[in-house]
């Protein structure tokens, strides 16, 4: 089932998202319904917080981002990223590379606002399946990206809290629009 998504100037999307402690048919669910809402809405990830859940769930899927490569390893080999889509991640932990890079991002939550941000360049993901089996890989390109991205959002971190201060004043009057739900 396609979920609503919720726009800025939301206060769950600032609400960090509980521990899942049991995997229930309602999480389940829910992963599955969010899935369907973020390929629906041509998106690459989406956290809990953006359909009005406050838990540590989230789910992404670079498989179609022909124009932005991802790299991926589990165990130190390096494997195809788009055998591993859609993931779904619960109670991720994320280990940052040293090695930071500038590039373009969007939020389903921000819609037609984009944004240079700063992130890692490699990320080591570790969180648990639908199955709570321990997951576990390295991530480089729009997949580091993309998992930065939604693990910032269960935090109640937002990508315009990554913004430089000059992007955050051109972009001041979109997002003023956006939080008063015009």
């Amino acid at each position: 089932m396609i979920r609503e998504i919720v726009i800025y100037g939301d206060p769950v999307l600032r609400k960090k998202g509980k521990q899942i402690d049991e995997i229930t048919e309602e999480i389940r669910t829910l992963a599955q319904d969010m899935i369907e809402t973020m390929h629906d809405a041509h998106g690459v990830g989406l956290a809990a917080q953006q359909v009005a859940e406050s838990i540590q769930l989230t789910v992404v899927d670079v498989s179609d981002a022909e124009n932005r490569p991802s790299r991926m390893w589990i165990d130190g080999q390096e494997v195809d990223p788009k055998e591993h889509m859609p993931l779904i991640l619960i109670n991720p932990e994320l280990e940052l590379g040293r090695e930071t890079e500038i590039g373009p991002e969007g939020c389903l939550s921000f819609p037609e606002i984009t944004a240079d941000i700063s992130r890692a360049e490699r990320v080591k993901v570790k969180a648990l399946d639908l199955d709570g089996n321990p997951v576990s890989f390295e991530a480089e390109g729009l997949l580091s990206r993309a998992v930065q991205h939604e693990t910032d959002h269960l935090n109640g971190i937002l990508f315009i809290d990554r913004m430089s201060s000059a992007t955050k004043v051109t972009l001041g009057s979109k997002l003023k629009k956006l939080a008063a739900g015009e």
